[in-house]
């Protein structure tokens, strides 16, 4: 019995991922609570998460931590044990229920403060991957994203773009400025809207608070960025719906989006209780399936290795400007923002998440479609 006991199986499981409890590597976890073998045991990855903001655990190198673990699939490891299973069984009897119950956030993920991202992200700010193929720095490499995809539209002046979840505008004022193109940006956040609107000005660019459903209106070019993650898979046949319906003949739609190597209709529920609510990562399959018989899939793009770069500049910013933003929020928020870009940041290292730029035709392109990298 000693030897299924939570103290002796996590330490037995993290080193089949190289990781040690207490060790000397940037990688290992430091554990502070002895009571945290056994609310991981009990809670998986929600306790893992929330165990680390309350304190319980640190590492020096959390994207390295979530690398190795993730690289060798340690949580579905973890699932199919049967030490793991026995040890769920014998806490589940004898802890209250609640005992670790979660804290409650309050907060949702766009109205934590615009200035906030301004520390954290580039110029434009830019709430997506950067494209680093031939970039230096985080704005560099935001910049060419955006062109990448100004020039996967074939953008023309005069042309009208819709941009389907336009954050605060940054894609718009690029397209606008450096295109000549007319925008149309609509956003679910009242403070990404607002301050949209103060950095477009005197651009032709319109920005509304709208949800994708009420879309009217026909654009030669539409594109959604980071978006469709919060679309929901029930709701993905709709959203293309949509697109075809506001989509001039001969037009182009660019889908950017994080997705998952296999379907599913939930995602991590740490990150869905603390990050990003209502959300879920599409599959190959799932995004074909709905664009079936509405689009014409055109070329895939996927560069996913290029989100943990991105991640890590964002937690270097995030860090570095967090005393000028710190008095609006506490060190729980501090660890919480830390153990999610970090986490991702290594998530995408194991190529666990993927990022795809997909872009889709009306009808299919004649004489045929020219891919851009």
């Amino acid at each position: 019995m000693r030897k299924t006991a939570p103290h002796c199986l996590v330490p037995e499981l993290l080193e089949l991922a190289g990781v040690t409890a207490n060790g000397n590597n940037p990688w290992d976890i430091q554990v502070h609570d002895s009571l945290f073998y056994k609310r991981l045991v009990a809670g998986g990855s929600m306790a893992l998460g929330e165990s680390y903001v309350d304190g319980w655990w640190d590492c020096e190198a959390l994207d390295q931590f979530f690398d190795r673990i993730l690289r060798i699939r340690l949580d579905q490891k973890f699932k199919r044990s049967a030490k793991a299973w026995w040890c769920r069984f014998k806490i589940t009897c004898t802890c209250s229920p609640g005992r670790w119950r979660a804290f409650d956030i309050g907060r949702r993920h766009y109205d934590i403060g615009n200035d906030l991202f301004a520390l954290m992200l580039d110029k434009w700010m830019n709430y997506s991957c950067a494209y680093w193929k031939e970039a230096h720095d985080l704005d560099g490499a935001q910049e060419s994203k955006m062109d990448l995809i100004c020039r996967k539209l074939q953008l023309q002046p005069g042309m009208r773009l819709l941009d389907i979840g336009c954050g605060w505008g940054g894609l718009a004022a690029y397209a606008a400025q450096r295109y000549g193109v007319k925008v149309v940006g609509i956003t679910v956040s009242r403070e990404q809207m607002k301050l949209a609107r103060q950095r477009c000005q005197g651009l032709p660019v319109t920005t509304e608070l709208m949800d994708f459903r009420s879309l009217k209106g026909t654009f030669d070019r539409i594109v959604s960025v980071g978006m469709f993650e919060h679309v929901g898979v029930a709701h993905y046949r709709t959203f293309m719906r949509v697109v075809r319906r506001c989509l001039a003949a001969g037009g182009l739609f660019l889908l950017q989006t994080i997705g998952g190597n296999r379907s599913v209709r939930s995602v991590d529920p740490w990150m869905a209780r603390y990050i990003f609510p209502n959300s879920m990562l599409p599959s190959s399959r799932q995004i074909a399936t709905a664009a079936e018989k509405l689009l014409v899939l055109e070329d895939w793009h996927s560069f996913g290795a290029d989100y943990d770069p991105t991640l890590l500049a964002w937690h270097h910013n995030f860090v570095t400007h967090w005393d000028q933003v710190k008095a609006a929020y506490d060190g729980r928020f501090f660890r919480l923002w830390t153990y999610y870009l970090l986490a991702c940041a290594g998530s995408f290292r194991a190529r666990k998440n993927q990022l795809w730029q997909i872009v889709f035709s009306r009808d299919g392109l004649r004489p045929g479609y020219v891919s851009v990298r």
